[in-house]
């Protein structure tokens, strides 16, 4: 498998970064860890300072609750929910769907909690201070059933047409040239047919600005909920300098472009595939 940035797979992780992998996997009760955490393995001591700031806040259910919050004030373009017989005609199974299903929820729940927290740390890392007085208490965290989720292909895995819609999928709604390419279509991927409905879906929001205004929405509703988990990391130790831009520099392709990105595009193709 390749990655479209600098990452350390889950299989080729050792040591510490095998064991931070696997606590984002527990503590987040996903079952794969996000492009992100592997490409910031990458970058001499971003994983354990990052993960080690962020990890007290997604463990007390801080980042969870703003993430919550999130996902409940993006608006999203409206579209009908599909019909069972159009999955059908697309040779779309229950049982493909389920696994469809599991992948958008999967990404659902991460995309809202990794753009507010990476958020939250590239401001603390940037020097910026929280402007309100104090965040609310974390609600109780309930862990999620984990679901299996199958691999992740890289392009040369795919058909050739696969991987040249993969790649125009990823274009849609990005703010810029050379976008990091989604790991959720990669995993989609397995259902060419499900990526064809998906650029049907996805194409004309774009065309008509709706899917931007979204993301932009949904970049600012970002950025609020950030503010309020700023607070919880004023006391954390900073890094190096060097580390410190480096895990800025980072970050920044995530949460200004693929992951806000993703965010919206994920909840409006889990909506009209519940």
């Amino acid at each position: 498998m390749s990655d479209p940035v600098a990452a350390i797979t889950e299989a080729a992780a050792t040591g510490e970064t095998a064991a931070i992998f696997a606590d984002i996997r527990h503590v987040l009760g996903v079952d794969v860890v996000n492009l992100i955490w592997r490409h910031l393995a990458t970058i001499d001591a971003a994983l354990p300072w990052a993960w080690g700031t962020l990890r007290p806040l997604y463990a007390d259910g801080l980042v969870l609750d703003e993430a919550t919050t999130l996902r409940r004030e993006v608006a999203l373009p409206t579209m009908p929910s599909i019909r069972a017989e159009v999955f059908a005609g697309l040779g779309l199974q229950p049982g493909a769907l389920t696994a469809i299903r599991d992948v958008l929820a999967a990404y659902d729940h991460t995309n809202a909690m990794a753009v507010v927290a990476l958020s939250a740390l590239r401001a603390r890392l940037d020097g910026r201070t929280p402007r309100n007085a104090g965040a609310a208490a974390p609600s109780a965290v309930v862990a999620a059933p984990r679901t299996k989720l199958p691999p992740l292909l890289s392009l040369t895995d795919m058909q050739a047409e696969t991987a040249a819609l993969v790649i125009a999928l990823n274009m849609l709604g990005t703010r810029r040239p050379g976008a990091v390419l989604a790991s959720m279509y990669r995993h989609l991927a397995h259902w060419p047919s499900y990526l064809s409905l998906a650029w049907l879906l996805l194409a004309p929001v774009d065309s008509d600005g709706r899917l931007a205004a979204a993301i932009n929405q949904a970049q600012r509703e970002a950025l609020a909920r950030a503010e309020r988990l700023l607070v919880g990391l004023g006391g954390s130790p900073s890094p190096p300098p060097a580390v410190a831009a480096a895990i800025s520099s980072a970050i920044e392709p995530f949460v200004e472009d693929v992951i806000v990105r993703m965010l919206v595009i994920c909840a409006f193709l889990r909506r009209v595939t519940a």
